[in-house]
């Protein structure tokens, strides 16, 4: 009796097991680190000398690296609150930086895009610091580079890094932004450029900027968001446009609404807002400290939202279309 009882319970065990969902992120799993796609990690609005979660942030983001092993980090911009830098020497450099990540897995590249907080400083101190760090890459205000999946030369991806600042009017009233000089009718001509020109190899095209084109924050009827929506969405269709990510609004959120192009928002590096599922194809949202992970494959993206425990939050995989 006692034996049965015990291969009974054993049975209801497995069966139990084996309906449990598998809730580790892809970079956990063995099978998908042996194809070793082309992996990267974005974050955004982050510096705040270590204070709202940031460091947290910061500990979470080094040990998921760790294992993950990203090719780079992207910043989606405010990189520095509450008015960016003065210079390549201010003291915020070291306070919400250097000092801040500081694990040894994440010493590998960073590409960096400026916010609207970084224009309350000197962004050119942004690009300027690009000669002094090794990590740090911001080679102009908006650039682009070219990446190979597992290297080869077939498999190539786009990644366009946008300054979208200077594209909203609100920026241009008052004094708490310098972003009047900046001519954004050639960084759209160059935009439209080298989307329009990418090479035949190119399977993936990635836009990264601060600003959302979609958001179920408390920007989601702004308008900066409607000027955003009404400058690059159709761009993005246009020239098939896998994935825009971007920050501004402190959250984690994936937004697919009809057409091409999928959205992410990841601002969660230090300090938060609220959010809601997007009323047009929203998906995925929530107010949560963390960042999110990029695996490229030859034939799919695959995301992962992680929170600053460690928490997997959401994932999800996208054909390439």
């Amino acid at each position: 009796m006692r034996s049965a009882a015990l291969v009974f319970i054993l049975v209801l065990f497995v069966r139990f097991a084996s309906a449990q969902e598998d809730t580790r992120p892809y970079y956990d799993h063995d099978d998908e680190i042996a194809k070793k796609p082309f992996r990267f990690i974005v974050f955004g609005d982050w510096g705040r000398n270590g204070e709202d979660k940031q460091k947290e942030v910061a500990r979470e983001m080094g040990l998921v690296a760790k294992k993950f092993k990203p090719e780079f980090i992207v910043s989606t911009g405010d990189n520095f609150y509450p008015n960016g830098v003065r210079s390549t020497r201010d003291h915020n450099w070291l306070a919400s930086y250097e000092d801040i990540y500081s694990a040894h897995s994440l010493q590998t590249d960073w590409y960096v895009v400026l916010g609207n907080h970084d224009y309350g400083g000197d962004p050119q101190a942004e690009i300027d610091y690009t000669a002094i760090d090794r990590k740090w890459n911001m080679p102009a205000r908006y650039y682009s580079k070219i990446f190979y999946i597992n290297g080869d030369s077939s498999q190539g991806m786009m990644f366009v890094f946008l300054d979208t600042s200077p594209f909203l009017s609100e920026y241009y009233i008052g004094d708490k932004t310098n972003v009047k000089g900046q001519d954004t009718a050639a960084q759209r001509i160059w935009l439209e450029k080298t989307l329009a020109e990418a090479p035949s190899n190119i399977k993936w095209k990635f836009v990264f900027g601060h600003h959302p084109v979609y958001t179920g924050g408390g920007r989601m009827n702004a308008v900066e968001t409607g000027e955003m929506k009404k400058l690059f969405k159709p761009i993005f269709e246009k020239y098939h446009v896998n994935a825009y990510i971007c920050g501004h609004d402190h959250n984690l959120q994936y937004i697919k609404p009809p057409g091409f192009t999928s959205y992410f928002v990841s601002g969660a590096g230090s300090e938060l807002s609220k959010t809601i599922i997007h009323p047009e194809g929203g998906i995925f949202a929530k107010a949560e400290n963390g960042f999110m992970t990029f695996s490229v494959f030859d034939n799919q993206l695959r995301v992962a939202v992680i929170s600053l425990t460690g928490e997997h939050l959401y994932s999800v995989s996208l054909p390439r279309q």
